[in-house]
């Protein structure tokens, strides 16, 4: 899977508000995940359903201001390689490449307009 979307973030306020409007809107599942401020969204309330995205506290945003809108992640083949391309085309490297531990690669970079972008390489072996 290359370059496509993979996951994205919603930056919420109110985690038990921000869980009842999306699961009452979309019928999203939510499954917790690492801290008490992130949830982990499943495409639907089923006990297996796809991992889509996550609820997560504005503290892990990279950006000073408020963000409104969507994080999204693509699944890229070489982070590195993407991180040089983003520097040489006029983006900014807000979290340079870090592991998720036993997911893979994360960086994250404002594209030219402004926009909150995360590119991420999968890879279990990532400490």
């Amino acid at each position: 899977m290359k370059n496509k979307l993979v996951h994205f973030a919603i930056h919420i306020d109110d985690m038990d508000r921000a869980k009842d409007f999306y699961g009452d809107v979309f019928d999203w599942g939510f499954n917790a995940y690492g801290p008490s401020d992130f949830l982990q969204i499943k495409a639907d309330q089923s006990e297996d359903g796809e991992l889509i995205g996550a609820l997560q506290s504005r503290q892990y945003s990279p950006v000073k201001e408020k963000l409104i809108g969507l994080e999204c992640t693509i699944a890229v083949a070489d982070i590195n390689e993407i991180i040089q391309r983003v520097e040489s085309k006029g983006g900014q490297i807000l979290m340079p490449k870090m592991a998720i531990p036993y997911v893979g690669w994360i960086a994250k970079f404002l594209d030219t307009e402004g926009n909150l972008i995360c590119a991420m390489q999968t890879d279990p072996s990532a400490r």
